[in-house]
């Protein structure tokens, strides 16, 4: 019973730590830039473990007001065109991609962007039962505790753009050698195009996927052109 009672507490008392330490996580992230992500961590062992490659891990955060207004509607546009209507879950996608996942015996994406950020931000990236328990509650956090143009914010920041490249800057740079605040539409759009595999499907040079993607999200771009709630968003761009 003494072993019972103490594997109990023990329990109880990490739940509270994890409880207390992610809440205090979302909320400082709400303020200041995130510095490091789990996915970060793994690129630079992955590096750091093949002889053949170099150590690299380009960011360089910078705030939404300061990018492309390009940049938030390629990746609304591609990624998530319920973004400003939902609580974090879009419930009509999950249930396409359950039914999709029950014929095909295989995982369809069907992730907003606030899971993507949750996912990105703290999780690591396999695909897992558990994984998603996790993301489904930093989710939530998330949407309590973030504005909606702080999710896209840290989103544009924090997500693998390129080989060794996090965030939207750093794929201006080393794509087109400009800054974010000057994408022009199809740049945003090809930069879009590489996820969710932008070390293989580059911008530049063009691989066949982006070149095949791209005028897709562009008219994706043209379909939330209309949008109030995206255009207010995206207004002081």
């Amino acid at each position: 019973m003494k072993a019972i009672r103490w594997i109990g507490k023990l329990i109880w008392k990490t739940s509270l730590w994890f409880l207390g330490l992610s809440i205090g996580l979302v909320i400082l992230y709400r303020f200041v830039p995130v510095p490091i992500t789990p996915l970060m961590v793994i690129r630079l062992v992955e590096q750091a473990i093949d002889p053949e490659k170099e150590v690299r891990l380009v960011k360089d955060w910078v705030p939404i007001s300061e990018m492309s207004r390009h940049a938030p509607q390629a990746v609304v546009g591609a990624e998530d065109q319920t973004f400003m209507k939902h609580y974090g879950f879009d419930f009509k996608s999950l249930k396409k991609a359950w039914e999709g996942n029950k014929k095909n015996k295989r995982v369809k994406g069907a992730s907003t962007i606030t899971q993507q950020t949750a996912k990105n931000v703290f999780l690591w990236p396999s695909r897992s039962y558990v994984r998603k328990v996790f993301e489904a509650y930093f989710t939530v956090l998330i949407e309590i505790f973030w504005s909606k143009e702080r999710i896209l914010e840290v989103y544009l920041n924090v997500i693998e753009t390129g080989p060794g490249c996090f965030g939207v800057e750093a794929a201006a740079q080393h794509y087109f050698n400009k800054s974010a605040k000057s994408l022009s539409r199809a740049e945003a759009a090809m930069i879009v195009a590489g996820f969710p595999n932008p070390k293989k499907f580059t911008a530049n040079p063009m691989t066949k996927r982006v070149a095949w993607r791209y005028p897709q999200i562009l008219r994706e771009m043209n379909n939330i052109e209309g949008d109030e709630d995206i255009s207010a968003l995206l207004k002081n761009k």
